[in-house]
């Protein structure tokens, strides 16, 4: 396994990569970055963990819908990022959500 050093939101990571899966993870953490730094430029969340935590949220919901896209749009042309992503009303729904679960005992577990 080969290690390589990754950044999000400007702090770094060296993370396990399998052989030949290098490009895959950077991929995967560019994604996360994105969406990280989005939420965060957003301005409506300043605490690191929360915004991991919606990042994360976002990701899934976007991957629980792909199975559907593909059925219902296998000839169409793949959609772009934006297209995927939740309504805004979602997302403040979600920073609700996770602001009240978060703000009971400040941990997620």
């Amino acid at each position: 396994m080969k290690q390589i050093e990754v950044s999000i939101m400007g702090q770094s990571y060296l993370l396990g990569c399998p052989d030949g899966g290098e490009e895959r993870l950077r991929e995967a953490v560019a994604q996360v970055d994105r969406e990280m730094c989005a939420i965060r430029d957003s301005g409506k969340l300043k605490a690191r963990e929360r915004i991991a935590v919606l990042a994360a949220l976002n990701l899934a919901y976007i991957l629980t819908d792909r199975p559907a896209q593909a059925t219902a749009t296998s000839a169409a042309p793949s959609r772009t990022a934006d297209e995927t992503l939740p309504a805004p009303e979602y997302l403040d729904q979600l920073i609700q959500r996770l602001d009240q679960a978060l703000d009971s005992d400040g941990h997620l577990i």
